[in-house]
């Protein structure tokens, strides 16, 4: 009833946003099974199911940012934490991060961090991170780093012009403060 009576409100249950992570990572792995890397196709979707080698979620921490009313809709983004190939990665497992953006609001309506471990279903224990996907994880780490330097410089020349505005108008010394008197 809990459930049903804060749908009813307008109010997105804090499990939903987990959901929404989830949801989300299956169809992260099925893009690289349908575009990315189609010659794994059959392991990527694996990855997704109870079937041989699959991706569980170890542990996931969420971190709301507003209460969500339904109707809304959501975008999902995920990307990886650290570089798969670096100490802070293990043989067997990797960190993604999550952002949860409510399209209504236009802002982040939670964040997550997921501890994800490749396992052996068949064994019922623990597996080291095939090849294919490392492989993939590599790639896609080193995007996001191509990524992330692309846009900090943006924001370096953006900065930079803004300075240059200043200078040119509000840093001369015959500049002159408009405080919109009415008085003229």
């Amino acid at each position: 009833m809990f459930l049903l009576t804060n749908f009813e409100k307008g109010h997105v249950n804090n499990v939903t946003y987990v959901r929404y992570a989830e949801t989300a990572r299956v169809y992260f792995t099925r893009n690289f099974a349908l575009h990315i890397d189609p010659s794994h196709k059959t392991e990527w979707m694996n990855l997704v199911s109870n079937r041989g080698l699959g991706i569980i979620l170890r542990s996931i921490k969420v971190d709301y940012k507003f209460p969500m009313q339904y109707p809304d809709k959501v975008t999902v983004y995920h990307k990886l934490v650290h570089d798969p190939s670096s100490s802070q990665s293990t043989q067997f497992a990797f960190h993604l991060q999550v952002m949860i953006l409510s399209e209504a609001k236009q802002r982040p309506a939670a964040r997550c961090h997921e501890d994800l471990v490749t396992y052996d279903y068949k064994l019922g224990k623990k597996a080291a991170i095939p090849p294919f996907l490392m492989k993939q994880l590599a790639e896609t780490w080193k995007l996001q780093e191509q990524a992330k330097k692309h846009w900090q410089q943006r924001i370096l020349d953006i900065e930079a012009r803004v300075r240059k505005l200043e200078t040119e108008s509000w840093d001369r010394a015959d500049a002159v403060e408009d405080t919109g008197s009415a008085k003229k």
